[in-house]
């Protein structure tokens, strides 16, 4: 079974995912700031990290930044709703961080789950 960290601030888009994933037979563990997200990603081996950009604690581009330089084989989704700055620019800055997937908030089930399944070589 492929096991997915979820990181958001947003307990409603935290559990949201979760469900969606875990009805899809993904193990799912989740954080809601960068911080915690790491201490998950340092204790269990995950096939994917789906984090959210603008948190508080630690944000999602540092986070990314550490993963990265940590675990340089860890798949990364990014997905951003934007906040002072448009989300587009948010995941513009994670896409250069190396082969992180980006997706805007809102976005379609459908869609999120082909880029989970892209991520972690299921397609």
């Amino acid at each position: 079974m492929k096991r997915i960290l979820v990181v958001d601030d947003e307990a409603q888009i935290r559990t949201m995912l979760t469900q969606m994933l875990e009805l899809e037979g993904y193990a799912v563990h989740s954080a809601e700031n960068g911080e915690e997200g790491l201490t998950l990603v340092g204790r269990y081996a995950f096939d994917l990290v789906i984090t959210d950009m603008i948190m508080p604690v630690k944000d999602g581009l540092k986070f990314i930044m550490e993963l990265v330089r940590d675990y340089p084989d860890l798949k990364i989704l990014a997905i951003s709703g934007g906040g002072a700055i448009k989300a587009e620019r948010y995941l513009t800055m994670a896409g250069y961080l190396g082969d992180i997937a980006t997706l805007e908030k809102p976005f379609k089930r459908e869609v999120l789950l082909e880029l989970v399944r892209k991520q972690i070589g299921q397609e």
